[in-house]
């Protein structure tokens, strides 16, 4: 039986999903000046930041869409560049939302649509990502990445792991759940 080496991968996309669903409840409150938890952002995008990006999408980057390309699949007009370039994308629209987090506590009124269309559309391109490698590429990983080469990929992941605090995971799981509770 071969290695499984998308299962942690999308053990936290779930992670990542309800923090989509946090942002798209709370964005179109704040578009219409309903919800204004500047720290929800913040924490929002520390949470993008670190756990989405830093940790998980480096594993990816770093470690699986690496193996597939020495693995044979090109590295330009791939699954991986696609994969690549909606991680930029997400990038941008943190980066918007950020700046437009910092304007409101500034007591600037018209940066709330702006949070809401970057946060929206972060959830929206995150949702379609998540979905294409849940259904699409991570599948595709599991087909073709031989026995030999997985061994490495646990490495890597763990790897990757062991540069977060011991506390990472738990922390970034709490961010999370206080604001389901709320």
């Amino acid at each position: 039986m071969k290695t499984n080496i998308t299962q942690a991968l999308v053990d936290e996309h779930r992670l990542i999903l309800r923090m989509i669903a946090l942002l798209e409840k709370n964005a179109p409150l704040t578009a219409e000046g309903n919800y204004l938890n500047w720290q929800f952002y913040l924490d929002g995008v520390d949470f993008i930041r670190q756990y989405a990006d830093r940790f998980h999408h480096a594993k990816e980057e770093d470690v699986l869409f690496k193996a597939l390309i020495d693995n044979g699949m090109p590295r330009e007009h791939s699954p991986v560049a696609a994969m690549l370039m909606e991680h930029d994308l997400g990038r941008d629209f943190v980066r918007a939302m950020a700046a437009a987090v910092h304007d409101a506590q500034s007591g600037f009124s018209s940066s709330y649509q702006i949070i809401a269309d970057n946060a929206l559309g972060y959830a929206a391109l995150l949702r379609d990502h998540i979905s294409k490698e849940d259904d699409i590429l991570y599948p595709l990983a599991e087909r073709v990445i031989p026995e030999a080469m997985r061994g490495e990929i646990i490495q890597g992941y763990q790897a990757a792991e062991a540069q977060m605090s011991p506390e990472f995971g738990t922390r970034y799981h709490a961010v999370v759940l206080q604001y389901e509770q709320h």
